[in-house]
């Protein structure tokens, strides 16, 4: 009886079976690359109620992050400031400025201001902002150089791999807060800085925790 499929096809499923497994490899790398935070969250800089400029009010005036984010040394949250804090100064500076009328409405009428959050975890994920505060971590370190932003957008994914890349490795993060203001944009860690760390995790007992419930509560 003769052959139906020629003898060529007998070499025929090794390609397919290749091709099969590149492709499904290939498809992992997509799902893995473009469903990770460092696609989907970085760069998200959603339009605010009100056109604040941090490059503005961080950057060219010098203000402080914690004269509006005024908890974020005590609390695990950094507050959004109340329309209040605005109008410290807004009730003498911008006041026929079109633009902050949101603002003027709101202090008058009570209401808060939806401000967008930039910046969020998922509800299952516990951060401490005091935490790293107070153990030198500054606010670049996670939010880039917001005094450069005219609108503030998310620079770090914030994902679980990169907060334990930075719990297990810490030391670049950490700032002499003798020396330099938590707040300070600009800082950069000096030439001994792995010396300075080392001093400082001692002085105050850091160590880091790299075990499952100290972020899932």
């Amino acid at each position: 009886m003769a052959q139906v499929f020629p003898k060529w096809m007998n070499f025929l499923p090794i390609p397919l079976a290749l091709g099969a497994a590149g492709s499904a490899v290939f498809a992992a790398g997509l799902i893995w690359y473009y469903g990770s935070p460092e696609y989907t969250d970085v760069g998200y800089r959603p339009k605010q109620p009100v056109a604040f400029s941090h490059r503005l009010h961080a950057g060219e005036l010098g203000m402080d992050c914690r004269y509006c984010h005024a908890s974020v040394e005590l609390s695990h949250e950094a507050n959004i400031p109340p329309t209040q804090t605005c109008m410290n100064c807004h009730h003498m500076i911008g006041t026929e400025n079109e633009k902050l009328q949101p603002i003027r409405d709101s202090f008058e009428s009570g209401d808060p201001i939806e401000w967008i959050r930039v910046h969020m975890l998922p509800e299952y994920a516990y951060f401490d902002h005091s935490v790293h505060l107070r153990a030198g971590v500054g606010c670049a370190s996670c939010h880039g150089n917001v005094a450069e932003m005219d609108i503030v957008e998310q620079k770090q994914p914030l994902s679980m791999g990169w907060c334990l890349d930075c719990h297990r490795n810490p030391d670049q993060h950490l700032r002499d807060l003798t020396q330099t203001k938590v707040t300070d944009m600009s800082w950069v860690p000096p030439d001994n800085q792995n010396d300075l760390a080392k001093r400082l995790i001692q002085d105050k007992q850091l160590n880091p925790p790299e075990d499952c419930s100290a972020c899932h509560r």
